[in-house]
């Protein structure tokens, strides 16, 4: 498996930062339409002995996901961003089904060890008001809407030795402000799997998301082993209604049978650090790239998953 990281705020400093702490991979939002949107990423990381591997976050889906009539405009978008991908042989696109809001948290507050500030969700405390939805949607319909998907655009994945990985919905719970969400447990991912089988259609197993639904990670990771191409590596304290991210070291999930879990199924692919706890000396504008994604606590976070592989790797 190989250490990947998101670098946020994405410049030559942490790119530098990635490659002295032994990261080999790479993340990259979605860059734009051209070829030439990708390339010149892809050169400014590659100039550092780095890899572009994943593209992921602000692609154009609303529509696809809601099945409103702009969804054969975004399919076309995201089939040239699949060619753009196969030229510049970046492998693997990840993506969510999660429409509009996306990732919900209702704290950014909750204190985690020495004080470090984490995100949590409490449903108690969410305000519908705040979220009105423009549509209302069901299970039916969101399953209907990624069949017409997957069947468009797999083969396109296909064609360019592309892989697409599937994040889990986060939270789990279902539905949020009207719309539903269907990557909310184990069986979905199952499912998902079977509407085209290909290797091009595949997991993100985010740890983190799939402790939010209750799961035995390492359990969960041998049962979708041979379709999880992409993994977040990150854990949290509580259930999927009521929760908060936790340093690597200090969440519910034995991590340890988690990196062994990997190994028993040869992992091969990316494996980043995510959503990790906002430290002393941090930045405080998450405005730009969001909270729990600076570079402090990835620091912590790469040192501890490195650690593990060594030891899983010694048995």
């Amino acid at each position: 498996m190989r250490f990947e990281l998101v670098i946020t705020p994405f410049n030559e400093e942490n790119l530098k930062l990635a490659s002295q702490i032994g990261v080999t991979d790479i993340h990259s939002r979605y860059p734009g339409q051209t070829l030439e949107d990708l390339t010149r990423i892809q050169n400014q990381i590659e100039s550092f002995d780095l890899k572009l591997s994943v593209i992921e976050g602000g692609l154009p889906m609303d529509d696809i996901k809601l099945g409103n009539s702009g969804r054969d405009q975004q399919i076309e978008l995201i089939k040239k961003l699949l060619q753009n991908m196969g030229k510049a042989k970046i492998p693997i696109l990840c993506y969510n089904w999660m429409p509009k809001d996306g990732v919900v948290r209702t704290s950014f507050e909750v204190e985690e060890r020495g004080g470090a500030r984490v995100s949590g969700f409490n449903i108690e405390m969410l305000k519908p008001e705040q979220h009105e939805p423009i549509t209302i949607t069901t299970d039916d319909q969101m399953w209907g809407n990624l069949d017409y998907f997957l069947r468009q655009v797999v083969p396109v994945a296909e064609e360019n030795n592309v892989t697409l990985t599937m994040h889990p919905d986060d939270p789990p719970v279902s539905p949020l402000f009207g719309l539903a969400r269907i990557m909310r447990d184990i069986e979905a991912f199952e499912r998902l799997v079977e509407i085209v089988t290909s290797p091009s259609n595949a997991i993100c197993f985010c740890q983190g998301t799939f402790a939010e639904m209750g799961a035995d990670i390492p359990a969960t990771i041998r049962r979708l082993g041979k379709h999880i191409r992409q993994v977040h590596f990150r854990d949290i304290r509580g259930v999927s209604t009521n929760f908060h991210e936790s340093f690597h070291d200090n969440g519910q999930t034995d991590m340890l049978a988690a990196m062994r879990a990997y190994k028993e199924i040869d992992f091969d692919g990316p494996i980043r650090t995510d959503h990790v706890p906002m430290l002393e000396g941090d930045e405080e504008d998450q405005s730009t790239y969001g909270f729990g994604y600076t570079m402090l606590g990835r620091l912590h976070a790469i040192g501890y998953m490195r650690g593990l592989l060594e030891a899983v790797s010694e048995n």
